[in-house]
């Protein structure tokens, strides 16, 4: 299936949504309007071909209102609204289809790239499909030469610009994460693994903020006291699923979150600096302490 098709059934998922229930005929004049149109008419045929597609594709169901003329509106409008994979490709191809739309600005547009990664992606993905026991060459920031493992791809996640696979490591009997863009080399064997019946990829990870997943670490509750104006971003963008805000006042808010507090997390409060002070719990609050201090013993040499 060509890219070009897929922009047009986000297309059509974007302009139904964005008016809330729309006639053929005015989703006709809309479609020619599009630089996607190239100046060609659509046809009903096709608009029903793409209907059923986006359907299958997505999960998101067009549907008609025969009351008061023949309307078309997106009939599981949660679809939109909610997480998951299906949601995170149709962002990616409605983003894709604004900047395609706006080409001769291309130059003042300023994006972001995912460096080094994706390219092991096909690979990983083709096994996991399968459940086949992958031979990786990893080469990590700690280490002067690659080490070559099999591991048990189980699934992969995006955090912060980067792809990570989630792994079970049958060396030793234990779950880890690995850096896609610190794997050298890749290779399928003909050996398939058993993925447990029980396993959550999204619930192994939401006791945490980000990648690392250590078990070690306890469950907490952690609370905040967050600038006003930083307070502003963190409603918009929540840091974790669990925060809550527990206060509201004119110069500040307490937030509360439930997780456990791993590295990550902590060096993610330190990214925002005197924005945020964390009350708890004290464990957490020595840790930012001690980082605080080596900052300033940097900092404060002349």
């Amino acid at each position: 299936m060509s890219k070009n098709l897929i922009n047009k059934y986000v297309w059509l998922v974007e302009t139904i949504y964005q008016s809330g229930g729309i006639s053929l005929k005015e989703l006709k004049e809309k479609w020619l309007q599009s630089d996607l149109s190239e100046g060609t008419k659509i046809a009903e045929r096709t608009f029903h071909k793409w209907r059923i597609a986006v359907e299958e594709m997505f999960g998101i169901i067009i549907d008609c209102e025969r009351v008061g003329g023949y309307h078309y509106y997106i009939a599981n409008e949660e679809e939109l609204r909610g997480g998951g994979l299906r949601n995170w490709l149709l962002d990616t191809f409605s983003v894709s289809n604004t900047l395609m739309e706006h080409k001769s600005l291309s130059k003042r547009i300023l994006t972001e790239s995912i460096p080094y990664g994706h390219e092991q992606l096909p690979e990983l993905l083709a096994a996991m499909n399968d459940n086949r026991v992958v031979s990786i060459t990893y080469q990590s920031y700690w280490r002067e030469s690659g080490a070559m493992f099999e591991v048990h791809p189980y699934c992969v996640k995006m955090f912060k610009q980067r792809w990570y696979l989630l792994a079970y490591s049958p060396g030793d009997d234990r779950m880890r994460i690995y850096a896609l863009d610190r794997i050298r080399d890749i290779d399928t064997t003909e050996r398939t693994f058993q993925m447990p019946d029980d396993f959550d990829p999204a619930g192994f990870f939401s006791d945490f903020y980000g990648i690392i997943a250590d078990r070690e670490i306890g469950k907490e509750t952690v609370r905040l006291k967050v600038s006003a104006d930083q307070s502003h971003y963190l409603r918009s963008l929540p840091l974790h699923h669990s925060q809550r805000e527990m206060e509201r006042h004119d110069e500040y808010s307490i937030f509360e979150l439930r997780l456990r507090p791993a590295y990550d997390f902590y060096m993610e409060l330190l990214s925002m600096g005197g924005a945020v002070e964390v009350l708890a719990p004290q464990g957490l609050r020595e840790e930012m302490r001690r980082q605080a201090k080596q900052m300033w013993e940097l900092y404060r040499k002349k």
